[in-house]
């Protein structure tokens, strides 16, 4: 049995590192975007994607391609097609290969969004987090909730899939404030919805206010609430919850990229900060980038440099991360694919015991956690650990 690698899917992540306003909730690798020549930084992530392919081969045709962030809508659609082209030039892309770009609203207004589906971008991840101006205020976005209906529907005519990004569970949100939301953003009739509570982490400017006293997160069970309550409005309009915070329309419209990870797939990450995991034969390999754009410009300076930090992970960590990622989307994960690894069974009473509980199902050797699990998701996952 193949426990992970390419057969489980091939993506590419570019991590493009600015944002025109960081968002006081944000912990990920970025910086503010200044008036700067970008093209070293282009360069060096053209380097880094042959890198990789001189370093783990290139058998393998891409399936997906993200450009992530930062804000990678920040940049131009050539610089986009460039990146594109040379990955396809290595590694191959096919006509159904999902090239997806996440967005701003802003930016998708005064882009010229033929020019990016030109480009090869076939899909669009819309970070619109609120449709109410004052949530959006308070979350620290640039746009304005008629900025963001008017991006997702100038965009929808043009890509084959549209996602639009929300947060919720916001401080005092009420269950009716967010129905409503919710049902307002379904209305737009983009097929896919990522749906994410808000998550105050430490190192950020929402976390130094918690910290302070000036930001009360809500409480878990209400959180808890709005999540059912997610689900149930979701269900009813037709998208189904194919992973924990991920809703689609059809099985067309589900994040293949993301599938990539939840599976146990491989992916080169290329960008400062980004991650990745490639296997050679039966060995799993972390990967990540040095983060600073400065740091990681330079380590690739010199042609066929190989700059991203490479970790073995051990059997036991390859199949706790199997488990941990491969009980988040709906269709779960084999359980021979993470006791493969290890040569211990996972725990049988441990399982039935969940599923007395009404938390995870078993059809066969698939463990799939159900919708009370999926609340449960982090701490299932930790006990059922080998």
């Amino acid at each position: 049995m193949t426990v992970f690698g390419p057969d489980y899917g091939f993506g590419l992540y570019v991590h493009w590192p600015y944002c025109s306003k960081i968002c006081p909730y944000c912990d990920f690798n970025v910086y503010a975007a200044k008036d700067r020549d970008n093209a070293p930084l282009i360069d060096a992530i053209l380097k880094d994607i042959s890198a990789h392919h001189q370093r783990f081969g290139g058998a393998h045709r891409l399936d997906t391609i993200y450009f992530g962030g930062g804000t990678p809508s920040l940049l131009l659609a050539g610089d986009i097609a460039r990146i594109i082209n040379h990955a396809q030039s290595l590694y191959g892309l096919g006509e159904k290969s999902e090239i997806t770009l996440e967005a701003n609203p802003n930016d998708l207004l005064g882009a010229d969004l033929k020019s990016l589906h030109d480009a090869g971008v076939n899909r669009l991840s819309i970070g619109v987090q609120s449709l109410r101006d004052d949530a959006l205020a308070f979350l620290g976005r640039d746009h304005d909730a008629r900025t963001a209906v008017q991006a997702i529907e100038s965009a929808l005519p043009l890509f084959r899939s549209i996602s639009i990004d929300l947060i919720y569970a916001r401080p005092g949100q009420s269950s009716e404030d967010w129905s409503n939301e919710l049902n307002d953003a379904l209305q737009l009739g983009a097929p896919h919805l990522s749906l994410y509570e808000l998550t105050i982490e430490e190192r950020t400017a929402f976390g130094r206010r918690a910290a302070r006293g000036d930001l009360v997160p809500m409480e878990d069970d209400a959180q808890a609430d709005l999540y059912e309550l997610t689900e149930d409005i979701t269900r009813s309009a037709g998208l189904l919850a194919y992973e924990i915070s991920n809703y689609a329309a059809s099985p067309d419209y589900q994040s293949q990229h993301n599938l990539i990870y939840w599976r146990g797939g491989d992916w080169i990450g290329v960008g400062p900060g980004a991650h990745g995991r490639m296997s050679d034969g039966n060995a799993r390999f972390a990967l990540e980038a040095p983060r600073r754009p400065a740091d990681y410009v330079s380590a690739l300076e010199s042609p066929g440099t190989f700059a991203a930090l490479e970790t073995a992970l051990s059997p036991l960590d390859a199949a706790r991360e199997l488990l941990a990622m491969g009980l988040r989307p709906a269709e779960g994960i084999d359980r021979h694919r993470v006791e493969s690894l290890t040569g211990c069974s996972l725990d049988s009473e441990l399982v039935e015991r969940f599923e007395g509980a009404g938390w995870l199902t078993q059809n066969g050797p698939v463990l799939a956690l159900t919708r009370a699990g999926r609340l449960l998701a982090d701490r299932i996952a930790a006990e059922l650990a080998p």
